[in-house]
């Protein structure tokens, strides 16, 4: 496997001891990536007071994501979370006019197979209501996203065909613990962030894997 928070989904007991016949990689686990990501998004809109979540309710690691660990961080941030809904192409336009009714000052897509095929869309929808947003997937950078960052996709599934050549040699699944990204890319564009009247601090830009210009 190579999913979102296995733990949290109830398909291993835990990352050490998987124990049953199920074992792989976790693509993240919420409970600091989350807090990091609405960190980034706080440091780039530093005035952000209400923050949406773009959520999918038929995803299972989005409720993860609600729990007591985002709220914590939100409040240390002295930040609302609002969340809006999106289940398909056409809801993701309600979600984003929403989200300017509400007078959000930023949203943080959660991540889902539908904002990861709809990545021009939702870029566009950002740009039109003038929303900075904050995406899991680098292909929304290279379509004009704000900021990207999440884990490295490619080298987890690299990774994966480690877990596969052990298992075909007779390793059992139980044996081998499951493992977190390595690599976090950090990808900001510069060009968005004018766009968006948002100046992009230093310390922002140091850490970045890579700047769009």
């Amino acid at each position: 496997m190579a999913v979102a928070d296995p733990v949290g989904l109830g398909l291993v007991p835990s990352l050490s001891r998987p124990s049953g016949n199920i074992t792989g990689l976790a693509t993240m686990v919420p409970d600091d990536f989350g807090a990091k990501r609405l960190e980034i998004v706080r440091e780039l809109v530093p005035r952000a007071t209400k923050i949406a979540l773009l959520v999918n309710p038929n995803n299972p690691i989005h409720r993860l994501y609600l729990g007591e660990f985002l709220s914590r961080t939100a409040e240390r941030l002295g930040v609302a979370l609002l969340t809006v809904e999106a289940m398909t192409a056409e809801e993701l336009d309600i979600s984003f006019a929403s989200a300017a009714a509400l007078h959000v000052d930023a949203v943080m897509d959660l991540g889902d197979p539908l904002t990861f095929f709809q990545a021009p869309r939702i870029v566009a929808l950002a740009a039109k209501y003038h929303l900075p947003t904050s995406y899991l997937f680098r292909r929304c950078a290279d379509v004009g996203g704000l900021v990207v960052y999440g884990p490295d996709f490619a080298d987890l599934y690299r990774r994966a065909a480690g877990y596969v050549d052990k298992l075909l040699k007779g390793t059992r699944p139980a044996d081998l613990p499951v493992e977190q990204p390595i690599k976090f890319e950090l990808i900001i564009n510069t060009k968005t962030a004018k766009a968006l009247g948002l100046t992009v601090p230093p310390s922002l830009l140091v850490r970045a894997n890579e700047v769009i210009e």
